[in-house]
């Protein structure tokens, strides 16, 4: 398989080498020719000037004519074949001034369209070098490493940590930990047990295990992956010339009224000036031209789009198709909450576990320790740390027993106390994994770690919607409860989850039947439907490089909301192809009825041909713009970085918030009159402080930008609620005092809290989403 697909690529690059090398070479000629003859004449060698002229048109005429029967055995008529008859005419009737015009116009388009839009067939050679090549197979007492093609059904295979493994099989071993994130899409690795199915492509994230092989390579699921992505490119229509659908008319259209022209005129070079006036180098380079500009303004916003075809699929788009784990999502674990136990620090609780984490290498340590450090913890170095793999770690850290882990390894079988079964509920509800911790067999609090929402999902989704994007769907290899939480906070028509790579080609097709299908994916198990679909966009930022090779479009940058645009400029860039087009077309039009009535010559005909080419391509260059109008003020991308890393800070507030309204679930009338007046304290000093500055400073700033100033009326209309409830807070902890904190002053200061964190973490979501909208270009 590997090999066939091999020799299917190796041939189809040397033959687009080939095409470019001729088309220079054509338009090397061709120039030097008409440049020639040119030198020439002025020395008054009329002769000699004519046969460099037509020495620089016959290379072009027999290049494209052999272009032309290739296109013809293949079922096409492009518009070249004007340029082909206005070209020998011109040599025939003794015109090769004329017709090296033509020539220079018509090499010069071919090797533009070459940088437009030719791009080499997609190879899978990122897919295949994650493939493992061999394996370990246990003969009784021996081990020896084989060739992955030698092992048959029944072998023993050992995989050792970090490992990719090889062949589907069952596991031998008690437990296996595994990262399925490059198949299922889940971004935290899964804990399987003794008789288990395993698939290959996962990766062993745990300790080494013993599995027996069920399917030999080729038929094993990762095997399956290349093949699919091998079948959904080799099912790519070739890109055909968006002029080239105008051929059919245009030709017999020239053809007629050059020859009206030649019987009214009695004059055949009559019918030659209307065959060189209609040289359909609009047609040739209009194209062409819009597609570079907007390939070249994509990428200045971080997006690669691989060609002319992909934009003009994009155009059409109906349908978009999401992954979940790393494309609406962040992908891999993280830090969503810490719930604690009565009177125990989320900072401790932090800084215990971290420490103890660092000893181990699972993917969830690693995001434990980078919270710890993200929130600017000190760790200690742990002592005596033992590993349970899929459980968790248990060590020493300042001289204490500390564990971290699983509830049951934790807490063991007793009954949960309350706030534990509050962490336990918060967690299924979240779709989170809950880390507990103990110190000294005393279980102090729980760490929730969660793959979460893009911040910039929903004004993803909603720009999509702008955009003319009818409908929109999140399919994925996760869990449904998991998937149905993260698409409950947008805006989607439909949710399919537990979907395996076979599964998300099969619903991709399922919608191309419908409508024109775009797929947005980021993993290897996303690889063949981004092949498959109409347009698959690879999210490749992280270095996902197999679905980077499947995909017509890679967003370079890690954000969602390049989506959008991409959709947005490939629109755009249509509809300035068209108008290019149809604009040349029409003055073609009125040129080569000048040329029928004896207006123009064939050299004049060249020469106005050659001026409408001037302004087509100067329009198609608009595709390079973001099309605004004159005099549009915009933010400065720095200020938008800075306003959004101020709710950076903001939300560190929140999360503390969040904490003392939990704490007061259980804190004492002394305790919480501490945190009420905290929490009063950082909403007057760090929140509200922050929201009378947007207010008197940057609203006017964004008002300024924004042509519509409601929006930032209702976002004023939120600032005063959040002071309402700020005063609300500050009269129940003004001279607050124990013996007045009775439980429901302590429900109402917590409500109050509440309203305030979810208020605020809301609110600053949507000036996000300004201040991104008023610096964008």
């Amino acid at each position: 398989m590997h090999r066939a697909h091999a020799k299917t690529w190796g041939t189809a690059l040397p033959n687009f080498w080939t095409a470019r090398l001729t088309h220079r070479a054509l338009l090397a000629l061709a120039l030097g020719g008409l440049l020639s003859g040119v030198a020439v004449y002025i020395t008054g060698q009329v002769q000699a000037a004519a046969w460099f002229w037509a020495a620089g048109t016959v290379p072009v005429v027999i290049g494209l004519l052999v272009s032309m029967i290739r296109d013809l055995t293949a079922g096409r008529m492009g518009v070249d074949a004007v340029a082909f008859v206005a070209m020998a005419a011109a040599l025939l009737l003794g015109e090769p001034l004329a017709g090296v015009v033509v020539a220079v116009m018509y090499a010069g388009g071919n090797l533009l369209e070459d940088f437009a839009v030719a791009r080499a067939e997609r190879d899978l050679k990122s897919l295949i070098d994650r493939a493992p090549r061999v394996a370990h197979r246990r003969v009784g007492e021996t081990l020896a490493d084989i060739a992955i093609d030698d092992i048959v059904i029944g072998d023993i295979v050992l995989v050792r940590a970090g490992e990719v493994i090889p062949i589907d099989g069952v596991i031998l071993a008690a437990t296996a930990t595994l990262d399925e994130s490059a198949l299922t899409g889940e971004p935290l690795p899964v804990t399987r047990t003794r008789g288990d199915h395993v698939r290959s492509g996962t990766v062993n994230a745990g300790e080494t295990f013993e599995m027996r092989a069920t399917a030999v390579a080729g038929e094993s699921t990762y095997a399956g992956i290349i093949r699919l992505v091998t079948a959904a490119q080799t099912a790519k229509a070739p890109f055909i010339r968006l002029a080239d659908r105008y051929a059919l008319l245009l030709l017999p259209v020239t053809l007629l009224l050059a020859g009206a022209a030649w019987l009214w005129s009695g004059d055949p070079v009559r019918g030659l000036a209307v065959l060189v006036a209609s040289t359909p180098c609009p047609l040739i380079l209009a194209a062409p031209v819009a597609f570079i500009g907007g390939i070249s303004r994509a990428a200045r916003r971080g997006i690669l789009i691989k060609g002319g075809a992909a934009i003009e699929a994009l155009a059409r788009t109906h349908t978009v198709m999401f992954d979940k784990t790393g494309t609406l999502t962040v992908g891999g674990a993280r830090l969503v909450a810490i719930e604690v136990a009565p009177g125990q620090s989320p900072d401790d609780v932090m800084r215990l576990a971290a420490s103890l984490e660092q000893a181990s290498h699972h993917v969830v340590a690693l995001a434990i320790v980078e919270a710890a450090r993200a929130r600017g913890i000190t760790l200690t170095q742990p002592s005596d740390v033992k590993e349970t793999m899929g459980s968790g770690l248990e060590g020493s850290v300042d001289g204490r027993r500390v564990r971290a882990g699983s509830y049951d390894l934790v807490c063991g079988n007793g009954k949960p106390e309350p706030w534990a079964v509050r962490a336990l509920r918060r967690a299924s509800w979240r779709s989170a994994l809950s880390i507990f911790v103990s110190i000294d067999g005393i279980t102090i609090g729980a760490i929730l770690l969660a793959d979460e929402l893009r911040q910039e999902t929903p004004r993803a989704v909603q720009s999509l919607r702008g955009a003319g994007v009818k409908r929109i769907v999140m399919v994925t290899g996760d869990r449904a409860d998991a998937a149905e939480t993260i698409a409950s906070a947008l805006d989607l028509d439909a949710v399919l989850a537990d979907r395996v790579p076979s599964d998300k080609v099969e619903a991709v097709a399922i919608e191309q039947r419908l409508h024109p299908t775009i797929m947005v994916g980021d993993g290897i198990n996303d690889a063949p439907a981004l092949a498959a679909a109409d347009v698959g966009i690879a999210m490749g930022a992280r270095g996902a490089s197999a679905s980077s090779e499947a995909a017509d479009v890679v967003i370079l940058v890690d954000q969602i909301d390049r989506v959008s645009d991409a959709v947005i400029i490939a629109r755009r860039t249509r509809k300035i192809a068209m108008q290019s087009i149809t604009a040349g077309m029409a003055l073609s039009g009125v040129a080569m009825l000048a040329a029928a009535f004896g207006y123009l010559t064939p050299v004049a005909g060249a020469l106005t041909q050659e001026a409408i080419d001037v302004a087509v391509i100067l329009n198609a260059l608009r595709a390079l713009s973001a099309g605004r109008p004159t005099g549009h003020q915009r933010l400065q991308p720095s200020a938008s970085l800075a306003l959004r890393a101020d709710h950076s800070s903001v939300r560190t507030h929140l999360d503390r918030l969040r904490e003392i309204a939990d704490a007061l679930d259980e804190a004492s009338a002394d305790t919480a009159v501490l945190l009420i007046g905290e929490a009063n304290a950082s909403v007057v000093r760090d929140i509200v402080a922050h929201e009378r500055e947007d207010e008197s400073t940057v609203y006017p700033r964004i008002a300024r930008i924004l042509h519509d100033g409601h929006g930032l009326s209702a976002m004023s209309r939120a600032h005063r609620e959040i002071m309402h409830l700020a005063r609300l807070l500050s009269r129940i902890a003004d001279g607050l005092k124990p013996d007045a904190a009775d439980k429901y002053l302590i429900r109402d200061a917590q409500r109050v809290i509440e309203s305030i964190e979810d208020l605020v973490r809301m609110h600053s979501a949507q000036e996000d989403d300004i201040y991104e909208h008023a610096a964008a270009e």
